[in-house]
């Protein structure tokens, strides 16, 4: 029996026992995986200048399998005639490169890392180390910074602070919502620890963003087991305030920009 195709990304081609993924995330890494579930038997994966390659191989390694006993009920039971089932993972021997990460893998792979079989350190010569946290007016002016080492009250008591401006939008089922929005730039360094001398010789990093909260949850995931979003931060572009970079965020995600509420909510949450 033939294995299925295997999915990486949305960009797949498929060549025989070959995969190939153009416009991956970009790291670099070696990883031999034992597959499970819907992809059984190994694979090889090298990940690379946003591709990535798989090769799909004999059953080399298992998967790692866990046997569980289940609470059923005394007729499930007698239906299954058993009690138990496989909790089963991938195991995953290999190390990945991403973002200043290596990341090394010697087994199990369970999304839990008080189980997972893997070790990760990180690359101080390659990391950017947060500095500046800064919030502005209604009108795009400074209200306040927030640098290394203040005080985590502090922190929250400006930011529950800072102006903010209320927004009605239609979502792409009709509802109405209100979302809250504030302005705020986040500015890194480069290096940490033994390496923060390397920020003398590479530009900082400073991205304004517009933080938005939303009423109630918002998107085509809303009321499933999976959610809607209920707020969240987008890059503002040069020249844009609170309305104007709300409004193109509209347009991109099939929302109907109304305006401002009736009543005005520019106090504190």
């Amino acid at each position: 029996m033939s294995r299925p195709k295997r999915r990486w990304s949305d960009n797949d081609r498929h060549f025989g026992p070959f995969t190939l993924a153009l416009g991956d995330y970009r790291q670099f890494s070696i990883m031999l995986d034992s597959g499970h579930d819907e992809y059984p038997g190994c694979c090889l994966r090298l990940r690379a200048f946003g591709a990535t390659l798989i090769i799909e191989l004999p059953a080399i390694i298992k998967p790692w399998r866990e046997k569980i006993i289940a609470g059923w009920d005394a007729a499930t039971v007698e239906r299954l005639r058993r009690n138990w089932y496989w909790n089963e993972y991938a195991r995953e021997y290999g190390f990945a490169l991403i973002e200043g990460e290596v990341h090394l893998r010697y087994g199990r792979q369970t999304n839990d890392s008080s189980t997972d079989q893997g070790e990760v350190w990180f690359l101080p010569w390659m990391q950017w180390r947060h500095v500046r946290h800064t919030l502005y007016g209604l009108d795009g002016f400074f209200v306040w910074a927030e640098l290394e080492g203040m005080p985590w009250e502090q922190r929250h008591e400006r930011t529950y602070l800072c102006p903010s401006l209320s927004f009605e939008f239609d979502d792409y089922d009709g509802e109405r919502i209100t979302a809250r929005t504030k302005i705020e730039e986040r500015e890194w360094l480069f290096g940490t620890g033994w390496f923060r001398w390397l920020s003398l010789f590479r530009r900082a990093k400073a991205i304004r963003s517009l933080d938005i909260r939303f009423s109630s949850e918002v998107g085509k995931r809303k009321g499933s087991w999976k959610g809607g979003t209920i707020g969240h931060s987008i890059e503002m572009r040069s020249g844009e305030l609170h309305e104007s970079a709300f409004q193109r965020y509209c347009c991109e995600h099939d929302m109907a920009f109304v305006g401002a509420p009736d009543h005005d909510e520019q106090e504190p949450e």
